[in-house]
């Protein structure tokens, strides 16, 4: 089978004037993601279960784990010297390698090193999220915030890996989605699933619906849509909820299916991050044929204004998050409202 390294290769053939910086740098993340692989399968054996001590920027506990990849997604990414600086939802400001291979990379990295930390004490899946972006400040110079102050369309490739049943990392460069799954007998990621599609339409729905009081009048309707027997569309969807955004969307991404975490009453422009969670996923979610909104924008072309902003999203199947929208903009205008009057939304 194809691995991870030779497929990569392969496609920087196809690509005029290509230097391979990014094909060394998405090598260091498959390193990186091994290593955060192997302690996670062996998070019952060892002391990388519970809380680290610390506070990320969001006011969230961290836990071991999370220190724990954060670190080595870090120092994979500063070890190879095509990223100059990164970005992650772990850290308070941006990490920017001073030193001179790093000050003349190419690329920045933004990085959610583990989403859905919250589930490693039980054993559900959970993911490590990243996105590359071309710099904008000079090459041989220090990196800087506003080199990931870009909208998501101007993302060179994004990824995730998920550590379940088995370890697979998902990636794409502007040409498709394809998936990769760890061999653990000879320690390679091997092509899996060459150029997956997400259905135009599937049959799940993902929310968590214990907020279902605080949400915008928009997404209740929507979900008493999807609860409503019809079977020309084959509804009633089912409900499946991981609480795993990566989790949530490689499921809906195989068999199609909508994963929506919107504002609410409580937090208008809802929990997830925009550069770290948000505009990745929909970049990968485009590239395999599905749509990603925050209820009245497309995603990637939100500019961001600062790099631990939040926002709404709704992602998955086409169809689905169009019918979403409509609810939204139907019955939600007041959220439409709050999210530009909260100035974090220039299209």
């Amino acid at each position: 089978m194809k691995t991870l390294i030779e497929f990569i290769n392969e496609k920087q053939a196809e690509v005029p004037f290509a230097t391979g910086d990014l094909t060394r740098l998405l090598n260091d993340i498959g390193i990186a993601a091994k290593i955060v692989h192997r302690d996670v399968n062996k998070a019952g054996l060892t002391n990388i279960l519970g809380y680290e001590g610390g506070m990320n920027v969001q006011g969230e506990e961290q836990k071991k784990l999370d220190v724990f990849a954060n670190k080595h997604f870090t120092e994979a990414l500063q070890h190879g010297s095509q990223v100059a600086a990164i970005a992650s939802e772990e850290n308070d400001k941006i990490v920017v390698f001073d030193n001179p291979n790093s000050k003349n990379g190419k690329y920045v990295a933004a990085l959610d090193p583990l989403d859905g930390s919250s589930n490693i004490e039980v054993n559900v899946p959970i993911g490590t999220i990243f996105s590359i972006y071309r710099r904008k400040s000079e090459i041989g110079e220090e990196a800087d915030e506003n080199d990931f102050l870009q909208p998501g369309r101007e993302m060179v490739a994004a990824g995730y890996v998920i550590y379940g049943s088995s370890t697979m990392l998902v990636y794409s460069t502007g040409n498709g989605l394809n998936a990769f799954t760890y061999d653990n007998s000879v320690g390679l990621f091997l092509l899996s699933h060459n150029g997956m599609k997400i259905p135009e339409q599937g049959g799940i729905y993902s929310i968590n619906e214990a907020n279902y009081i605080y949400f915008p009048e928009g997404v209740k309707r929507y979900i008493k849509h999807c609860q409503v027997d019809d079977p020309t569309t084959k509804r009633p969807y089912k409900s499946r909820y991981v609480g795993s955004l990566v989790s949530d969307f490689h499921r809906n991404a195989l068999v199609g299916g909508i994963f929506m975490y919107p504002g609410n009453l409580k937090k208008p422009l809802g929990k997830l991050r925009l550069l770290y969670e948000c505009a990745p996923m929909a970049f990968l979610a485009e590239k395999g044929g599905g749509k990603a909104s925050d209820g009245f924008h497309r995603i990637l072309d939100i500019q961001p204004q600062s790099i631990h902003q939040r926002s709404p999203l709704f992602i998955g199947s086409k169809k689905m998050v169009e019918k979403a929208e409509k609810y939204m903009q139907d019955y939600s205008g007041e959220f439409h409202d709050t999210i530009e009057n909260e100035g974090v939304v220039e299209v």
